[in-house]
């Protein structure tokens, strides 16, 4: 179980899905957190708006300690999928097997002890904020629907103050910290290397 964890932004899905094409799709599979976000389809429009997706308390961090449990047993699960436009669940499931590697990506990865317990490797993005709020704000834009707007007042309302809360403080839980300008290729050739040598638990730290 590799535990892949960054500020929004920073890189962590890209490195996270190219250690899963480097690995192979026979050996490795990759699960993000942002799946378990808590449903609000109870909610209004304009209540879902004002809830704080950058806490801890948004996501369903139990059932994703069950999922991560049974992969580990040989059980596939079936993750939720998330609709980001909605804020809800759509009902839709993505049924995930047990492979030899299983990465796990998630801004708050780091920032839940029952999580961290599960994981055997811990790699941290480190990633300036202006490199960061830029790529946020082409995403939600481009791809997600959001109001420029919209996107600048999260930022500043709850995506920076939530990160320097509960995510840069976690990454000195890590087993490595990468910045952003390291070549991503040379980093992930590196990490499927030293995996593939020895599994992740006996991978060299540092």
């Amino acid at each position: 179980m590799i535990g892949v964890c960054g500020g929004s932004g920073s890189g962590k899905t890209t490195l996270a899905r190219r250690l899963v094409e480097r690995l192979g799709a026979e050996a490795a599979v990759c699960i993000s957190f942002d799946a378990y976000y808590r449903d609000h389809s109870h909610l209004t429009v304009a209540q879902r708006a004002r809830v704080n997706f950058d806490h801890p308390d948004s996501l369903d961090v139990e059932l994703f300690v069950d999922h991560i449990q049974a992969l580990r047993q040989g059980r596939e699960i079936a993750v939720p999928t998330y609709d980001f436009a909605t804020h809800t669940r759509s009902g839709a499931l993505d049924i995930v097997v047990p492979r030899q590697f299983v990465i796990i990506e998630g801004i708050l990865l780091f920032a839940f002890e029952e999580i961290r317990h599960e994981l055997d490797y811990l790699i941290f993005r480190d990633c300036e904020e202006p490199t960061r709020a830029q790529r946020r704000y082409r995403r939600d834009v481009d791809e997600r629907g959001r109001t420029p707007q919209s996107v600048r007042s999260q930022w500043v309302e709850t995506v920076r103050p939530m990160h320097d809360i509960y995510v840069q403080p976690f990454a000195r839980f890590a087993d490595l910290v990468t910045t952003n300008d390291q070549e991503l290729d040379r980093l992930v050739d590196h990490i499927a290397d030293s995996l593939h040598r020895g599994g992740p638990f006996v991978l060299e730290k540092g």
